[in-house]
């Protein structure tokens, strides 16, 4: 029994050591395991912060370059960007005294534009400045407007021909002797032969030459009311909407003193009227909406209303013979800028007597009379009858002319009233007459002709962007006739 009880012993004694063995080497072994582990992963983190170390130097010029350009192309994409509605909210909290401009409903293409003061920038060696560099707002309020000697020019004096008599009003007066034989000429423009195109770009002390207004009978009627306020203008911001094609927008940016010394005037016909009257925007007792003194005009001389719009356009001169100082903005624009500030800056800084924009897009003549065709903006045959006369006279194809575009973007224009520059807006105004309306084509050719007026200031395309807020056209204007 004794040996059972041995064997039994022993086993137990066996299986107890065999336990603490075998308890104990799990132990050691799950303890060699875990220190492998912890050992290897701290190689594999060894390894990478290596492989990033030598991935940052050699590229280490990359990895600045990327943010750097990043940087760039936000910057850039800002420029000529419009503002969001916190900026349009803040340019109307500046314009609070602004009456609001008169948009027509659904018009929300360019109603963020609407208002806006923001200024127009571009990079200029690096640095980022402003496109109109504007006089500050103290210096503004005691502007003078200064008086030139026009007499030391080469032209003395201008002689406007005109018609006293009615033999060539026809029964029907109504369109006031509107031209019906395929000539544009007509009782408001005087019938200018071509000899008397040619002779009037010889320049004389004394030019004589049409310039509208060529008959009593030849329409454009305005009110004496209109008249004599009309005379009281020394510097003038003009503009038109004819047809009911625009809207008026209301000008903004203006100091108090060029309130005082400056006129607004908006020329408007009967369906301009009536359409504005229809959205609820009367005309007050006073003529003014806002700003803007109203003139309407009776008996418009084209039946193109395009035609219509050149005369305040370019006959400024005409319309207000006391006046020194005009800047013209087209109906699809809202002026947004000090009037006496630009003309500082335009005119009287760089001793200029006319300023005008570049055209963006194209560089000639030519080129606008392709494009012309292309968007139909006129007949190819009209086009190539103007394009046919103006190689014939020796027109240029140059696209640059004194290092500038040799095309400009007549929808705004600055101008001092010399008989320079107003025998330069008259012989403009018989080539668009004579040819097609679309005068960007004409301006390259006159002042080619007349070579002797060289004070001209051609501003970049920036500069027409921060004069004006472009609304674009809201309506096709209603034409005369058919």
């Amino acid at each position: 029994m004794a040996s059972p009880a041995f064997s039994n012993n022993s086993s137990g004694i066996s299986i107890s050591v065999a336990d603490d063995d075998d308890s104990d080497e799990p132990s050691r072994m799950r303890a060699r395991v875990r220190r492998k582990r912890k050992k290897h992963h701290h190689r594999v983190r060894n390894e990478f912060s290596q492989r990033i170390i030598r991935f940052v130097l050699k590229y280490w010029t990359v990895l600045i370059f990327l943010p750097a350009a990043g940087l760039l192309i936000f910057e850039a994409s800002k420029i000529g960007r419009k503002p969001g509605l916190d900026d349009v909210k803040a340019s109307e909290r500046v314009n609070e005294v602004t009456k609001p401009s008169f948009r027509a409903e659904g018009n929300n293409k360019s109603e963020g534009n609407l208002n806006r003061l923001d200024p127009v920038t571009h990079i200029v060696g690096g640095v980022r400045e402003r496109c109109l560099k504007l006089l500050p707002d103290e210096e503004l309020q005691h502007l003078d407007i200064p008086i030139h000697d026009d007499f030391s020019g080469p032209v003395k004096n201008v002689v406007y021909i005109s018609e006293k008599d009615t033999q060539h009003i026809g029964a029907n007066t109504t369109l006031s002797g509107q031209s019906t034989e395929g000539s544009r000429f007509n009782l408001f423009t005087g019938h200018q032969t071509f000899d008397q195109r040619e002779r009037s770009f010889k320049v004389k002390e004394t030019a004589e030459l049409h310039c509208g207004f060529y008959s009593e009978n030849g329409g454009f009627k305005i009110s004496d009311e209109d008249k004599s306020y009309m005379r009281t203008c020394k510097v003038v911001v003009s503009t038109c909407a004819f047809g009911g094609g625009d809207d008026l927008h209301q000008p903004i940016g203006m100091s108090e003193a060029s309130l005082e010394k400056v006129c607004y005037v908006a020329f408007w016909d009967e369906i301009t009227r009536a359409a504005q009257e229809s959205q609820g925007h009367r005309i007050g007792v006073d003529h003014f909406i806002g700003k803007w003194r109203i003139v309407v005009v009776r008996d418009l001389p084209f039946a193109d209303q395009r035609l219509n719009g050149k005369i305040p356009k370019m006959l400024g001169h005409r319309l207000f013979p006391q006046a020194k100082y005009s800047i013209w903005v087209d109906s699809k624009s809202q002026f947004r800028r000090d009037p006496l500030g630009v003309l500082e800056a335009l005119l009287w800084r760089s001793n200029s007597v006319l300023a005008i924009s570049e055209h963006g897009a194209r560089s000639s003549v030519y080129d606008e009379a392709k494009a012309v065709v292309k968007k139909h903006k006129a007949t190819p045959e009209e086009v190539e009858v103007q394009i046919t006369q103006y190689r014939r006279d020796g027109l240029p194809e140059d696209k640059r002319l004194n290092g500038k575009k040799a095309l400009n973007e007549a929808s705004i224009i600055v101008r001092e009233h010399t008989r320079l520059t107003n025998l330069f807006m008259c012989l403009w105004f018989n080539e668009v007459v004579r040819f097609t309306s679309r005068d960007q084509m004409s301006f390259p050719y006159v002042l080619w002709r007349l070579k002797v007026l060289k004070d001209i200031h051609r501003f970049p395309v920036c500069i027409r962007k921060d004069l004006v807020n472009s609304m674009g056209h809201v309506r096709k204007a209603k034409p005369l006739m058919s």
